[in-house]
């Protein structure tokens, strides 16, 4: 059985450490670097991120792959080689400004093109039913190229694959235009094929429902379902030719993952390719095909966002795809009478169940397409998935309820604790064995030391206000809390709720200076979607507050605010080892899973956040009592809903709100342009979806016992001891063991290959039992 893990992105961020590790090479290179006369840290800070994705779902099908090798399965990770990945940020004057990405620049060394398994790519055309078949003509093809990547476990020799595709124009691409004279034109046009894949649309859990994009998301579907085929036939009959091939067994050997819906034209493809090209004996119908792509499929669904979820236009698939828009027509046809037998004359059920949603635009929903068209469905954390399954899509949870789970999120460690923060990975290897590195959940032996005072931060602390120096020419006091808030800027994720908070703290250290203050280092980081005029100004916003309290002679060095530019994976893991609070205060039922909010647990943070997401089981596995948990939960912001949020109550309730929004509203940070943050202050009062200000006094409370408790250093490192014992649950390697039992029924493997250097027979009598490996 082959696990194939379908993907719009892949956040791999750099390879030379990682691959390292995993070899077990780490400390052989930076022995031969150095007598080189070279630094091995400057050289791995050379290599480019590869940043082919936006944040936590790209992030999260990196640390899949790494968890999938090291588990020891059969798994390819397929998307596309963007020739331009995530922008970089640069801050000018406080706004964000994006500049492209060349991560190719200087080429990419761990690829590899394999052209030789170069497939086509059809679009546009139309569709012809004739005595043989339906056929699909006229098409415009594109080539896809592969590129691979190789992809090792941990220590078991074992290397998987990512294969990325990347766009090429066939040679008579256009030339047909030469007859006209217009050569040079026809070859300029090339690009248009090109640009599949030039570059990653920048948004996170927003969707734009654009041409190119419904193309990238279709070309890596068709190449990547070409090469699934190819394989299988290759496997099960030596050979690709077109025998009869028998497909019965193809979910027995082939299982695909869809990573969100971006990729769910694969399903209409299969079914395409089945009927269409392999002419599965069908009798009258094609039903036999659809259940053996439904067996092949599962999709994993990544938010509630309506927003987010994608609901293509009718006419631009019927332009674009004229064939699958067929097949998806078919596919709905069946759907709905099989819901009409069960509910008659029930039509509100009918309309609400529909692939296609009617009303002004017709539109596919694609996440109706991927529940009707998969065997598995799943969530990303246990109360994400509970809404999945009560609200979003509860028709359909209520009509099959055994295809809905949960598969809460997870990480790598060894990118996320080994590779980032060596010095904690001794330290734990040293109290409790190495063996941790592959089985998480061996960090609960910590408990027996939570009284020890050896757990450091100081160190990661000291480096990264080192570099916050260099950087950004600010002192920092390394034994300040550092309170770290880095993710993607989205109303959702409620950055502008820190930001009153600094504004807050600002304003009590003006009242009383000589009050006893627990100084903090405030900084936040991340992008914001280019389109995305809100999470624009809220950058803004939080780079003028910076302006004003890092210049204020009567604050000194109690509260330093920093936007970090250029939030990166690479970033990432420099400043997670060095954080004392982890911000993840997402609006309860919001928040899908996150997964910023484990590498911070792991790396012995303490967290400030709402129930909402995997904070909820992170408060499990170490107790309510280890988290700063405030603020409304998923209930009572249905019972706010209910009964109307005004925003206008808290504002005149609550004074330091009051004040707060006051300076913001009268230019109190900008006043060359007092009106500037307009738009902010209106939103926050007349639309906010996030209800900032109703949980802004439980925030500002639970701060303070955070400030409170960080003045009692031992009574803290025994609650990050606490929280890193119990983060064992949050491995990828756990959420992938789920995976492969529940969805994919194969089973993970620990046997480590022999090297390739070791003679067979050697190594057979290495296996158990001395059977052959």
């Amino acid at each position: 059985q082959r696990i194939y893990y379908l993907s719009l992105e892949f956040y791999m961020g750099r390879t030379l450490q990682n691959t390292m590790i995993n070899l077990g090479l780490q400390n052989a290179c930076d022995e031969a670097i150095y007598q080189l006369g070279l630094d091995m840290e400057e050289l791995e800070e050379i290599e480019e991120d590869a940043g082919l994705g936006n944040g936590g779902l790209g992030r999260l099908a990196a640390c899949f792959l790494d968890s999938m090798a090291t588990l020891g399965l059969a798994a390819y990770g397929y998307g596309i080689r963007y020739e331009y990945g995530i922008f970089n940020q640069k801050i000018r004057d406080g706004w964000q400004v994006e500049e492209a990405d060349d991560w190719l620049r200087h080429g990419n060394p761990w690829e590899k093109a394999r052209p030789e398994y170069m497939l086509p790519v059809h679009f546009y055309g139309r569709v012809e039913h004739t005595a043989t078949g339906t056929k699909w003509v006229d098409t415009q093809v594109v080539l896809a190229l592969p590129y691979d990547t190789p992809v090792p476990g941990y220590m078991n020799n074992t290397v998987n694959t990512m294969r990325l595709w990347s766009a090429r124009a066939p040679n008579d691409f256009n030339l047909r235009d030469f007859n006209v004279g217009d050569y040079v034109q026809a070859v300029l046009d090339r690009n248009l094929a090109e640009n599949i894949s030039r570059v990653l649309y920048p948004n996170d859990n927003f969707f734009e429902g654009k041409e190119l994009r419904l193309k990238q998301e279709y070309f890596v579907v068709a190449a990547t379902l070409q090469d699934i085929i190819r394989r299988f036939k290759a496997s099960k009959f030596g050979s690709t030719d077109s025998v009869r091939a028998v497909f019965d067994s193809f979910p027995d050997q082939v299982a695909i993952q869809l990573n969100d819906t971006h990729p769910a034209m694969a399903i209409p493809e299969l079914m395409r390719i089945f009927v269409d090209i392999e002419k599965l004996p069908t009798g009258s119908s094609p039903w036999q095909a659809w259940d053996i792509t439904k067996q092949t499929f599962a999709y994993t669904n990544h938010t509630v966002l309506p927003e987010a979820l994608e609901r293509w236009p009718v006419d631009l698939m019927e332009k674009l795809l004229p064939r699958h828009l067929q097949i998806i027509y078919e596919i709905n046809q069946r759907h709905l009478d099989h819901i009409a037998s069960l509910f008659p004359n029930d039509v509100d059920r009918l309309r609400r169940m529909s692939l296609i949603e009617e009303g002004g635009t017709k539109r596919i929903n694609m996440a109706h397409l991927c529940i009707v068209g998969s065997h598995a469905v799943n969530g990303v954390a246990k109360i994400h998935s509970e809404i999945v399954k009560t609200q979003v899509f509860k028709d359909f949870a209520a009509l099959e309820p055994e295809k809905f789970q949960n598969k809460t999120n997870g990480i790598t460690p060894r990118r996320w604790l080994l590779l980032c923060n060596p010095g904690l990975a001794e330290l734990i290897a040293e109290k409790i064995g190495e063996d941790y590195v592959r089985d998480l959940s061996q960090l609960t032996k910590l408990h027996e030391f939570v009284d020890d005072d050896l757990f450091i931060r100081e160190e990661n602390k000291v480096k990264f206000a080192l570099y916050l120096e260099k950087e950004y020419k600010v002192k920092i006091n390394p034994s300040s809390m550092f309170d770290v808030h880095v993710k993607r800027i989205h109303e959702y994720k409620r950055q502008l709720m820190n930001c009153l908070h600094v504004i807050t703290m600002y304003n009590r250290i003006r009242r009383d200076p000589a009050k006893l203050f627990v100084p903090r280092t405030v900084i936040i980081g991340g992008k914001a979607a280019p389109g995305y005029h809100m999470a624009k100004m809220i950058i803004k916003l939080i780079n003028a507050v910076a302006q004003v309290v890092n210049n204020d002679p009567v604050v000194g060095s109690k509260l330093r605010v920093i936007f970090l530019e250029n939030y990166r994976v690479s970033l990432a893991e420099k400043v997670i080892p060095a954080t004392d609070l982890s911000e993840q205060i997402s609006t309860a039922g919001t928040e899908a899973s996150g997964t910023g909010n484990m590498k911070f647990m792991l790396n012995g943070a303490l967290t400030i956040g709402t129930m909402d997401g995997a904070n909820v089981e992170m408060a499990e596995e170490a107790g309510e009592e280890n988290l700063f948990i405030f603020g409304m939960r998923v209930e009572d912001v249905t019972e706010l809903d209910r009964k109307g949020y005004n925003a206008q109550e808290y504002y005149d309730q609550l004074p330091e709100l009051k004040q707060a929004i006051d300076q913001i509203k009268s230019g109190f940070f900008s006043p060359k342009e007092p009106d500037l943050f307009k738009d902010v202050v209106n939103m926050l009062f007349h639309h906010d979806r996030f209800k900032l200000f109703a949980d802004y006094e439980a925030y500002v409370k639970c701060q303070e016992k955070v400030s409170e408790l960080y003045l009692n250093s031992k009574a803290w490192t025994k609650m990050v001891i606490k929280n890193i014992a119990a983060a064992g649950k949050f491995s990828s390697d756990r959420t992938i063991k789920e995976y492969a039992r529940d969805i994919w029924h194969v089973e993970p493997s620990d046997l480590k290959i022999p090297p390739p250097n070791e003679p067979r027979d050697v190594a057979e009598d290495k296996t158990p039992n001395g059977t052959a490996a």
